[in-house]
């Protein structure tokens, strides 16, 4: 007797499963989010009929290995930072961007790279026919016959020809246009998207081949679909930067194998996506050094240290209620920095509109970057420049007091290499015992934001 299919409702934002349709979502709480979606009972052979091939053995811990694998290093520096040093076999990794952000051309880069290196890579093509990659590949130098192109939307002829190749990557662009057989739904609604991820990502770990997803974001730039695709993939990277501008920036929002805090610096060519071995360098290359309202900082970012200018204007208002525009810097720190700036140094920001920007499209989230964002509003409020052989670094407080900041000798290491001579730094990082600052650039210690600002601006 043939089961009937049953009728479930979908919430589009958190993926919750509700057995009747509602106004609002009992689970996350937006209205209008349920979809209706028709279950069908699996049929025999399709791969929601069966679990894995050959149930696996449980393993006594010393006996697992403490590594996964070796890893697969690829030629491209920045992508292998990113990574954690490499794509680890059977790992399963998510890639999100905003559209044409360049996300198709990095990884058929990297794909020509591991197909390079003696290993068969399959590209399946969900969106784009596979003249359009062809035509990609001719214009990036891509002639490589190990890299296979499939122009496919089906779950399970896409899985039938990874079982069949066993190539050494698979990249399919994107997750949301791949649809499975067995379930009745759209291509992209919550289900399906889930259903296909949780499918490939069984087979690459049966077979221990790599997979890199494609994703779709939404117009507030975050991973669109349900939030359990992140959970179920080994890795997020999320591709950053302004459309028409010609720097990227990857980050690592996810990694089972690897840092979280790496960023990887990328420049959009008619050769592709090159990597930036410098970023430091690349962001102070048109910098005017005797403008006001521009200071370097010295955030981190993973592992390495970056100089980036921080620019900022003060302007009389028109208005009552003067405005505060923060781009490339958390807007609750840049209301902290202003009002200590008003209290505890005497500047008359009320009347001020206050524009602050971090040149190259670089985000700036921890504290070390506020006193570099205090001297540039400083330095244009009172039309004065900041010196410009300076860096400055530190965490700003309530009190006007400066605070220490971490990894100080590899900053003040990287702004001696870039040929800064002089670094402002709070006078308790100073005490430090075992810290060793480079000899080629002066430390000033200073204690309070108002001494920092004598010391900065030129006189």
């Amino acid at each position: 007797m043939a089961t009937k299919a049953k009728v479930r409702y979908v919430c589009s934002e958190c993926g919750g499963v509700q057995m009747k349709w509602m106004g609002k979502c009992p689970d996350c709480d937006e209205w209008n989010t349920l979809e209706e979606v028709v279950v069908q009972p699996p049929a025999a052979g399709t791969p929601n009929s069966g679990g894995l091939v050959g149930a696996p053995e449980p393993l006594s811990l010393p006996s697992i290995p403490a590594e996964p694998g070796r890893r697969l290093v690829l030629g491209n520096g920045e992508l292998n930072r990113v990574l954690g040093g490499g794509i680890v076999p059977g790992s399963g990794i998510l890639v999100g961007g905003d559209p044409g952000i360049g996300k198709s051309t990095l990884l058929l880069q990297m794909a020509a790279d591991v197909a390079g290196q003696g290993g068969k890579v399959l590209y399946v093509s969900a969106e784009e026919s596979a003249y359009q990659i062809g035509r990609r590949a001719a214009r990036l130098g891509i002639t490589d016959e190990r890299l296979y192109i499939l122009a496919d939307t089906i779950l399970e002829q896409i899985l039938e020809r990874i079982g069949q190749m066993k190539p050494a990557l698979v990249i399919v662009d994107s997750i949301q246009a791949i649809h499975s057989s067995a379930n009745s739904s759209a291509a992209g609604t919550v289900s399906q998207v889930r259903d296909c991820t949780a499918h490939l990502l069984r087979l690459i770990k049966q077979e221990n081949i790599p997979l890199f997803l494609v994703g779709h974001v939404t117009k507030e730039g975050t991973l669109a679909g349900p939030r359990v695709l992140e959970h179920m993939v080994d890795a997020v990277l999320q591709l950053e930067g302004e459309r028409f501008h010609a720097y990227r920036l990857l980050r690592s929002i996810k990694n089972r194998y690897g840092s979280t805090n790496e960023v990887g610096v990328f420049e959009m060519s008619e050769e592709g996506m090159t990597e930036v071995a410098n970023p430091s360098e690349l962001f102070l290359a048109e910098r005017l050094p005797n403008a006001s309202g521009s200071a370097i900082a010295v955030p981190m970012e993973g592992s390495r240290p970056l100089l980036v200018e921080v620019q900022a204007l003060a302007s009389a208002t028109a208005f009552s209620q003067p405005r505060r525009t923060g781009n490339g810097v958390d807007f609750n720190r840049l209301l902290l920095v202003t009002a200590v700036l008003s209290k505890r140094v005497g500047l008359n920001l009320s009347t001020q509109d206050l524009f602050v920007n971090v040149i190259g499209g670089m985000k700036i989230g921890e504290p070390a970057a506020d006193m570099a964002i205090a001297a540039a509003i400083a330095s244009s409020y009172r039309n004065v420049p900041v010196a410009a052989d300076m860096a400055i670094l530190g965490e700003v407080g309530l009190s006007g007091e400066l605070r220490s900041v971490g990894h100080l000798p590899r900053r003040l290491l990287e702004a001696a290499k870039l040929g800064f001579k002089r670094a402002i730094v709070p006078r308790n990082a100073l005490r430090r015992k075992g810290d060793e600052f480079p000899k080629e650039i002066e430390v000033i210690g200073v204690r309070t934001l108002v001494e920092a600002l004598d010391a900065a601006l030129v006189k």
